[in-house]
């Protein structure tokens, strides 16, 4: 096992390896098309970097090649680590498909590390579901084609079934919210076993309910054109014709909106822009047209 800071030189082979400015596009987002890749930014005065890099990698070693890891040293690579606004070490960013997806700052401990790593398996498509498989699709389906109230019953049955089911927990969570029961939505949400409440599918049923109060409080759609036709540079009136346009049911269309007001003032209101866009990200599935276009233009943005 190596250990970040020392001077040793990365495993041999692609499935961990030091990376850097140069090398950027195709270790990390080149690579993430194959698989997740997780980059590590880290120095060698770092204390807690000595901690996380072998546990970040003994967690990938043991993923068997379904993600990847690259280590930045941020003394050495400023230009990257500025473009992603790496503000304290160690910070740790996955990418897949190209796109940033997921990321934390600072050490954790061994096991949320690798519920960190699973959940990037997971996200690639690399993880058995438990043979609930044809039960949550079909659940999926119902709820697709509007009969939420018996998606929400079959994605309880699978819960009760598999109480650490996070699908079954999130899709009826969003079931509910199809029924425009958001206290419910949260409830259930809410009440959720520990050990998966941090699960993709939980935080996107949650980001989907965030959505939904939004929207309770949209102004109308056409008084919001207006104003941001009368004033572009209105970054609150676009903001809110993005959480209206939202509500109708436009994802595209808000998120158009977001990356608007992102390239023209990516700082506003504390980096309100990619903050909601993240939010809207995480409320849809990670193969949804509108998330992957999205988060492409907003990484062209990031890294222009």
């Amino acid at each position: 096992m190596l250990e970040l800071g020392q001077g040793n030189a990365a495993p041999a082979g692609d499935l961990i390896k030091d990376g850097g400015d140069a090398t950027f596009m195709a270790d990390v987002v080149e690579a993430s098309q194959e698989v997740p890749v997780i980059v590590d930014f880290w120095a060698p005065w770092c204390g807690p970097c000595k901690q996380l890099g072998p546990a970040l990698e003994a967690a990938v070693t043991a993923a068997g090649g379904k993600v990847k890891m690259v280590k930045v040293n941020v003394d050495e690579n400023q230009q990257i680590a500025g473009q992603l606004r790496v503000q304290s070490i160690p910070t740790v960013y996955a990418f897949h498909k190209g796109q940033p997806v997921d990321g934390f700052q600072g050490a954790l401990p061994q096991s949320q590390i690798d519920e960190f790593v699973s959940k990037l398996v997971a996200l690639a498509g690399g993880e058995d579901d438990g043979g609930m498989a044809e039960a949550l699709e079909a659940a999926e389906q119902m709820l697709a084609d509007g009969a939420a109230a018996d998606a929400a019953q079959t994605f309880a049955a699978i819960a009760q079934e598999d109480p650490q089911n996070a699908a079954a927990f999130g899709g009826m969570a969003r079931a509910y919210l199809a029924m425009d029961q958001a206290e419910q939505a949260e409830a259930v949400i809410n009440g959720v076993p520990a050990e998966i409440a941090d699960a993709p599918e939980i935080e996107a049923a949650r980001a989907a309910i965030d959505l939904a109060r939004q929207a309770e409080k949209a102004g109308p759609l056409d008084e919001l054109r207006a104003k941001v036709e009368a004033n572009p540079d209105d970054h609150q009136a676009r903001f809110d014709l993005a959480t209206a346009l939202h509500a109708t049911g436009d994802a595209e269309g808000a998120v158009n909106e977001l990356l608007d007001l992102f390239r023209r003032d990516r700082e506003w209101n504390d980096g309100a822009a990619k903050t909601q866009l993240f939010t809207i990200f995480e409320a849809l599935k990670p193969n949804d047209p509108v998330v992957l276009n999205g988060r492409r233009k907003l990484s062209s943005m990031i890294f222009a």
